[in-house]
């Protein structure tokens, strides 16, 4: 239908005319994008024309304005009508009248609505109290009534906003500052706020409102397709929501790319990390530009009077590195410097900003993309060096490598880059995307480069341990292969080809084996250092391990998996040293060991103790307050059934979180019958304080002797806990580790955590008699990687066929 059509028959049947006309817009797929939404707003204007007239008849001095996005001509199926009904002071009472005809009929339509009804001076007044009163100003385009009320109301804003633009644009840079405290970034985040959130569409219009201003302007190439971008998906997620929503929440996403038609939600995902990246990158260019002027504007007049009148003063330009200056607060190229036959000008730049701290100017950045020759393969040992200078630099790395991403130079350097760009990470764990974690890893990595000999490999695994996540499979085997090509291309020899090879493809080795595995095991040990090879890798691994999990988030982390991995480090050092570890001996219990032995079988129930663990402070700090790792809980019960369930269902109940436990059985003094099963576990409250030892007695007590039914009581608690909707959970997997032990079958459960979960694992491995010698508990966001070491009733490891029947079994339980 012609919009000439739709006037017709939204002005000859009226708001139900309007409302069907909308609609048949919004639902037929041949208009979509900024068609649909400039035709949704013309629809609107003819409409809101009708009740204007009908209401306004001899009624002179007033006029219709849409302000905001509705005056941008931007109308999003559910976007407020942002209003403002301006009159010039002569006929209030029939203007108020005149306002109910207008908006009682939106109203009744169930239209969201902002709207306002003023004189231009009281307009102009209010905006210059309001900053967002005057930012939807700016767009203000006539509707009807009145045009020359309007177009002086216009030119008015406008000339109050560039003449108070060395005010107001410092206020709306820390608007936006604080908007992004609060929203966080857009292109990181899993469910972002595609209106609020840093780089979604407020600041994209807070860069149309500096360069209304004058004073400042934004890059422009790619930005009005990166806000074009983010308008399509809010108008999908409009469409398949029905609500005016701007958060992009996990549950929709799908829908909202289907809409699109688009691959999967994170097709959907990328594009829009990309387009807000655009406008990021776009904002902190303007902002830039904008302080340099306003200080530029406060200096000159000083400088001037200090010249003597007219005198220009010279720009200071400080040399930085071989053709490159700073100026003004930037690195810029200078004048002799010659890209396009200067090959590694690019990185030297890149690395000399990094090192000053300093942002890289766009007109700089833009000129070597456009001219600068590639680098021969492999290169030259200089660009190596100051790749390695860049990835060193700290913190100021990111901004820099960002300047160079936004103009396609990094996937220039490094094509591979391409596959990880803005790749995001469905782990609550994560809280980047994937080529953001890789820089985040860097950085960390700089900050341990005094631990390692070979800093430069340290470095530059950091930048491509997670490169194999643009590929299919396992991302530690597909990075291997991707880094073994860019570390020969980027000039490395042979052997340190090699070690970087190993270090992607085992950069996960440590975490892993320390937190789930039993490090008392020779076997566990050798097969790590099997796999390093050499002191120098292991050195490196270690340093690469903490940075990428310190990169990952705070849940990655801690001085528990710190401690573990640095206890594995040092075993797994002693075997390169060519100290073979012996075979495990069961260690003596120590005298609080038997006195909790002796107590349990005296008194036929469970004695327990609590003790906080901490970590001594370190060479680096010798005074340091010590750091809690946890709470050891030690449990001394009569050999009997059920324990391990029992245990775990209790803690549960009382909200602790297991991370490591074991289970041995204690031979009572000589002439004594009978056995005693020692539980020693380190334990961590999930929030509060640690239950006092009786009330944990007590409901063991309860527990083994059948009075407490702990699977009832957490049935209750995780019936009491808020249903949150989001993505299903995968479902559980459980599999048998082989070779991982010579003394024990290794048994691994992944799941999502959840209260009782070791309750439930415990019950079902005691159903299928299995004797659990030691388990590693291992919690990473929402999921749980358990590892259990058991035996048979005699204490040998379990048969293969037995062994694969157990998991089955315990996943079929988890499933079910």
């Amino acid at each position: 239908m012609t919009s000439t059509g739709m006037r017709t028959e939204a002005e000859d049947s009226g708001p139900s005319g309007y409302a069907a006309a909308r609609l048949r817009l919004l639902q037929e797929g041949a208009q979509s994008g900024p068609p649909r939404r400039a035709a949704l707003a013309e629809l609107t204007d003819e409409w809101l024309t009708g009740l204007f007239s009908a209401g306004a008849e001899g009624l002179r001095g007033v006029s219709l304005v849409a302000v905001g996005g509705y005056g941008r001509g931007e109308l999003s199926p559910r976007s407020d009508l942002d209003l403002l009904l301006l009159h010039d002071g002569a006929d209030s009472s029939a203007v108020a009248a005149l306002a109910d005809r207008i908006w009682y009929p939106i109203w009744d339509l169930g239209l969201a609505l902002d709207h306002s009804v003023r004189t231009p001076g009281e307009a102009r007044k209010t905006a210059g109290g309001d900053l967002k009163v005057q930012l939807g100003l700016l767009d203000a385009r006539h509707i009807a009534g009145d045009l020359g009320l309007t177009a002086g109301l216009r030119t008015a804003v406008l000339a109050d906003w560039r003449n108070q633009a060395p005010k107001r644009l410092p206020e709306l840079q820390e608007l936006c500052a604080e908007r992004a405290e609060r929203q966080g970034e857009l292109q990181y985040l899993l469910e972002p706020d595609l209106k609020e959130a840093r780089g979604g569409l407020r600041d994209a219009t807070a860069l149309r409102a500096v360069a209304a201003s004058w004073l400042a302007d934004a890059p422009r190439e790619g930005l009005a397709d990166a806000r074009r971008r983010l308008l399509d998906v809010r108008d999908a997620l409009h469409l398949t929501t029905g609500r005016a929503t701007d958060r992009l929440a996990l549950q929709e996403q799908d829908q909202v790319a289907a809409e699109l038609g688009l691959l999967d939600a994170d097709t959907l995902l990328r594009q829009v990390y990309e387009a807000a990246r655009v406008v990021s990158y776009a904002s902190d260019v303007t902002w830039r530009e904008v302080g340099r002027v306003l200080k530029s504007r406060a200096v000159r007049p000083r400088l001037r009077a200090m010249l003597g009148g007219g005198a220009k003063p010279a720009v200071e330009r400080s040399p930085l590195a071989e053709g490159v200056v700073e100026m003004d607060g930037e690195v810029v190229l200078a004048r002799a410097a010659r890209p396009e036959r200067d090959p590694v000008l690019p990185l030297r730049a890149a690395a000399a900003a990094a090192q000053a701290g300093l942002p890289l100017s766009l007109h700089a950045v833009r000129r070597m993309a456009a001219v600068a020759r590639p680098l021969p393969t492999p290169w030259p040992a200089e660009a190596r060096e100051q790749l390695v200078t860049l990835l060193g630099s700290g913190r100021p790395t990111i901004e820099v490598w960002e300047a160079l991403e936004a103009e396609g130079l990094i996937t220039r350097l490094l094509p591979d880059w391409e596959r990880v760009r803005c790749r995001p990470q469905r782990n609550a764990v994560h809280i980047w995307t994937v080529d953001r974690h890789l820089i985040e890893t860097a950085v960390r990595a700089s900050e341990l480069a005094r631990r390692v000999g070979r800093p430069d490999l340290l470095l530059v695994s950091a930048l491509l341990h997670d490169i194999g996540k643009g590929w299919p499979g396992d991302h530690s085997v597909a990075g291997e292969i991707i880094a073994r090509d860019v570390a020969a291309r980027i000039g490395f020899d042979r052997a340190d080809v090699a070690v970087l090879a190993t270090l992607v493809r085992h950069h996960l080795l440590l975490i892993d084996t320390a937190t789930r595995r039993d490090l008392e095991d020779p076997a566990t040990v050798r097969s790590v250092a099997e796999a390093v090879g050499s002191q120098g890798t292991l050195e490196l691994l270690h340093a690469l391990t903490e940075a990428d999990a310190l990169a990952t988030g705070p849940a990655a982390w801690s001085s528990w998996r710190g401690s573990l991995v640095a206890d594995l480090v040092k075993r797994v050092a002693a075997v390169l040293a060519g100290d073979a570890p012996d075979e495990p001996e069961a260690a003596a219990p120590t005298a609080e060991q038997e006195r909790l032995a002796i107590e349990a079988f005296r008194t036929g129930g469970p004695v327990l103790a609590l003790r906080a663990q901490t970590e001594p402070p370190t060479e680096e700090e010798p005074t340091g307050d010590p750091e809690p790792l946890g709470v050891e809980l030690l449990i001394a019960v009569p050999d009997q059934p059920g324990v391990l369930p029992a245990v775990a269902g209790v803690l549960a109940m009382h909200r602790l979180t297991v991370r490591t436990a074991e289970l041995r059985a204690l031979d009572l003094p000589d002439g004594v019958e009978g056995s005693v099963l020692l539980l020693n576990w380190r334990v961590a409250a999930e929030y509060g304080s640690l239950p006092q030892a009786a009330r944990l007695r007590a409901d063991l007590v309860r527990a083994l002797d059948g009075s407490l039914d702990i699977a009832a009581r957490l049935a209750e608690r995780d019936a009491a806990y808020p249903r949150r909707r989001g993505t299903i959970a995968p479902p559980p997997r459980v599999t048998v580790a082989s070779a991982a032990s010579r003394h024990a079958t290794v048994i691994e459960v992944r799941a999502h955590d959840a209260p009782g979960l070791l309750h439930r694992i415990g019950r079902a491995l005691e159903e299928a008699s299995v004797w659990v010698r030691s388990m590693h508990v291992s919690t990473l966001g929402a999921n749980a990687v358990d590892a259990f070491y058991v035996t048979g009733p005699k204490g040998a490891p379990l048969p293969a066929e037995e062994a694969v029947s157990v998991a089955r079994g315990l996943e079929e339980m988890l499933r079910g």
